[in-house]
């Protein structure tokens, strides 16, 4: 029987074991999708799971929240503030700026002086008239 069936399902010029693996391959693939619903039914029980965790998380934040701000795991020691403010406007038109150290660079020239700034190639001149 076994022999019959790989003779019909065989592909010429394929050797025999190649038909069955194909079979093999197209059962599996049709076993997985008709178990397919079971597996969303599974992961529908998970997620009604954490959407009721989510929920009693919620509560517990909001049950937090309406705490008077002393009480509770919330209350905090005051902390030191190491804020310097800028200083004004006022302050900073009476400071006196430093002098420099160096001189001020100047500006390049606007054109270069020598004329032409890339060198110049002197070509050998072919006689046009030979």
């Amino acid at each position: 029987m076994l022999q019959g069936l790989v003779e019909k399902l065989s592909i010429p010029g394929m050797p025999p074991w190649v038909s069955l693996v194909l079979l093999a391959a197209i059962a599996i693939s049709i076993l997985a999708f008709l178990a397919m619903p079971f597996a969303v039914f599974g992961v529908k029980s998970r997620l009604e799971a954490i959407e009721a965790e989510l929920a009693d998380l919620r509560l517990e934040i909001r049950s937090l929240l309406r705490q008077p701000p002393g009480a509770g795991p919330m209350a905090r020691e005051p902390v030191e503030v190491d804020y310097v403010a800028p200083p004004s406007r006022a302050a900073s038109r009476t400071v006196v700026a430093e002098p420099r150290m160096a001189p001020p660079v100047p500006p390049p020239p606007a054109k270069p002086r020598g004329g032409r700034a890339e060198p110049r190639l002197d070509w050998p001149k072919a006689d046009r008239g030979a």
